[in-house]
C-alpha cells in the first residue's frame, strides 16, 4: 500500500525533531512525507527544510500567507492546511494520514496501520492509541473508545477519504470525519502496539491552557451533533477532573455557548447518526447495571 504522511506545524521547534527522529525509526517508511510549514516564527520550517534535503522520501513546503487567527483551533487550521497538502499531492496514494508534529512514534506505528489496511478493506480510518506525557515526564494513556481515532493521528483509505469530503472546518471536525466514515460503512479504529504506545508530547488541551480547552471541547460536542443530555453528561464527568468542577462547567459553557451564538455544526443527517450510536453506547453501559439489578432482585 502506497502511504502519504502529512504534518502540518506552526511553531514548532521544541517537538518536531522527536517526530522526524520517531519517523526515522519506523520499520515501515512513507512513501511520501510532506512537512507544512504552517505560518512558523520560530526554527520550525528550517528543520523541516534540513529533514527534508537528507532524506528522498520527504518534501518541506510552505503555505501560502494568511492573517494569523485569533483562536487557530477553533477555525480548523490543521484541517485546512492537511487538504490544502493533499490537493498538492503529485502521485496517488492508497492512504494518507495526517499527522500532528508533537508526537513521537512507536517504531512499529506505520507498519501496524498499513498491515491492517490491507487485511481487513473495510477499515476506512484508522490510529494508533496514544499516552500523553505529563509534567514529571510520565506517560498516561487517555481513555478512550476502540472506534474513536484521536485527531493527532488519522490514517484514511483514499476511498473513504474522498467518500466523507466535505469535512466541515470547525471544532469537532475530527470526530465529524469518524462519524461520516461510519455512516458510509467503513470501520474506524484506534490499534494498540505490544511494545509502547505513541507518545502525545504536549498533552490533550494543552497547547495555549487547559482552562480554554474545556470550553472548546464543550464547542466541538455542539459542533459535531451531540445530544444535550450526551452533552450534559459529559460535563458531569469533567467535574471530577482536574481543575475539579470548573473543567465541567466551562465544557457546559461551550456547549450551550455554541449553541446560543448558532456556531456552525455537522450536517443533520451526520448529527442524527450521532445521536444514534450515543444511544446505543448509554444502552450498552445500562445493559449490565440493569441485569446485575435484576439478579438481586
Amino acid at each position: 500500500m502506497k502511504l502519504s504522511i502529512i504534518v502540518p506545524f506552526r511553531d514548532e521547534e521544541h517537538y518536531l525533531p522527536r517526530l522526524l527522529a520517531s519517523i526515522q525509526r519506523q520499520t515501515r517508511l512513507p512513501d511520501r512525507l510532506v512537512l507544512v510549514d504552517d505560518g512558523s516564527t520560530d526554527r520550525s520550517g528550517e528543520l523541516a527544510r534540513a529533514f527534508a534535503a537528507t532524506h528522498d522520501y520527504a518534501v518541506a513546503v510552505s503555505r501560502p500567507p494568511r492573517p494569523r487567527e485569533a483562536d487557530r483551533l477553533a477555525g480548523a487550521a490543521e484541517l485546512r492546511t492537511f487538504e490544502w497538502a493533499v490537493a498538492g499531492l503529485d502521485e496517488g496514494f492508497d492512504v494518507i494520514a495526517k499527522l500532528d508534529a508533537d508526537l513521537e512514534l512507536n517504531p512499529r506505528h506505520f507498519e501496524r496501520i498499513t498491515d491492517e489496511m490491507h487485511a481487513d478493506p473495510t477499515l476506512g480510518l484508522a490510529g494508533i492509541c496514544l499516552s500523553d506525557v505529563l509534567a514529571d515526564g510520565s506517560a498516561v494513556r487517555v481513555p478512550a473508545p476502540r472506534w474513536h481515532v484521536r485527531g493527532a493521528t488519522k490514517f484514511y483509505r483514499r476511498e473513504c477519504y474522498q467518500q466523507i469530503q466535505p469535512i466541515p472546518s470547525h471544532l469537532g471536525w475530527d470526530m465529524i470525519d469518524e462519524v461520516k466514515s461510519r455512516q458510509a460503512g467503513w470501520r474506524t479504529e484506534s490499534f494498540e502496539l505490544p511494545d509502547g504506545d505513541t507518545l502525545h508530547l504536549r498533552p490533550t488541551g494543552q497547547q495555549d491552557g487547559r482552562l480554554r480547552a474545556y470550553r472548546r471541547w464543550g464547542e466541538c460536542a455542539w459542533g459535531y451533533g451531540a445530544h444535550p443530555v450526551f452533552a450534559l453528561l459529559g460535563a458531569v464527568k469533567r467535574i471530577g477532573w482536574r481543575p475539579y468542577v470548573v473543567g465541567g462547567v466551562l465544557y457546559a459553557i461551550g456547549y450551550w455557548g455554541a449553541a446560543l451564538r448558532g456556531v456552525p455544526r455537522a450536517e443533520p443527517e451526520v448529527r442524527a447518526f450521532v445521536r444514534r450510536e450515543e444511544a446505543r453506547q448509554v444502552l450498552a453501559a445500562l445493559t449490565p447495571r440493569l441485569g446485575l439489578a435484576a439478579t438481586r432482585q
